[in-house]
């Protein structure tokens, strides 16, 4: 296969783990982590995310620009059956899907990760039925969530919190990929960004108990060429994002939520270290 056609599928199948990963995710947060199927859902969430990054290393060391647009995830949302019904057939179509590329490819490294793929998206289906058939006749034809609580204008606020820490995390990803050539300096943004993962968490978790959906969706990614540039930029963020947070934190509306306050105080505090860690890896 052509290294562009090749890229091409890749980055398909990014989108389709990438809807996954927002998917299962969402729903594990208005589950509530704390709750048998919201952890599962959860953690089956991390192992799509290890899938999206596979792909992206790929992606990255063939010379490609990873995709970072979610392809659609169709679902049923009437209950909490057809939700996971839909999971389980989203799944298994991946099966074949993956066996046959790896089919078609020569890479060896490749066609394991593809393969792997595969074998996971059996699990996971297995895993879903697993959870579907134990639900209780009420859990099955419930939904997700909550009644809401919190105002609207601190929702819209939080709302915004995971968009950019989303979008945040995913321009690191995209550095960290694309960046390969610079070693160490690619695992270091990786690092940075799984941390942009947990704090976009803190809001999302909040905003899931409140009985609404995150909205998981990346805003501009900045596709610069230059290790540099990405730094800078990366430093720009965290800078900006962090005052942003410590007015957030000062709010009146924030300040009645001792678990958020908390948060943010531990958010603040990531951001003061990964700037100084960005200014110091510029510098050198």
């Amino acid at each position: 296969m052509e290294k562009k056609a090749l890229i091409d599928r890749l980055n398909r199948d990014l989108a389709d783990e990438h809807a996954a990963i927002i998917r299962y995710l969402v729903h594990g947060y208005m589950e509530g982590e704390d709750t048998p199927l919201g952890a599962s859902l959860v953690s089956i969430s991390r192992e799509e995310m290890w899938h999206f990054h596979w792909l992206g290393m790929i992606i990255g060391k063939l010379g490609g620009e990873p995709n970072f647009t979610p392809a659609p995830y169709p679902y049923d949302p009437t209950s909490r059956a057809t939700i996971l019904r839909s999971y389980i057939e989203y799944e298994e179509k991946l099966i074949p899907h993956y066996g046959g590329e790896a089919e078609k490819v020569d890479d060896p490294h490749i066609r394991r990760v593809l393969e792997r793929e595969a074998w996971e998206s059996a699990i996971h289906a297995r895993k879903f039925q697993r959870k579907l058939d134990k639900l209780s006749p009420e859990e099955a034809a419930g939904l997700p969530g909550g009644e809401m609580g919190l105002p609207k204008e601190l929702l819209d606020k939080l709302q915004a919190e995971v968009t950019s820490k989303y979008t945040e995390m995913l321009q690191h990803l995209r550095t960290s990929w694309v960046f390969q050539k610079d070693e160490i300096m690619g695992w270091k943004i990786m690092d940075q960004a799984m941390e942009k993962m947990k704090q976009l968490a803190h809001f999302a978790e909040d905003i899931a108990e409140d009985g609404v959906a995150p909205k998981l969706k990346p805003g501009e990614i900045d596709r610069s060429n230059a290790i540099g540039h990405a730094l800078k930029r990366a430093l720009e963020d965290v800078r900006t994002t962090r005052e942003r947070h410590l007015k957030l934190r000062e709010d009146s509306e924030v300040r009645k939520h001792s678990g958020l306050v908390i948060n943010l105080d531990l958010t603040v505090q990531q951001e003061e270290y990964q700037g100084a860690e960005l200014e110091d890896w510029l510098q050198k």
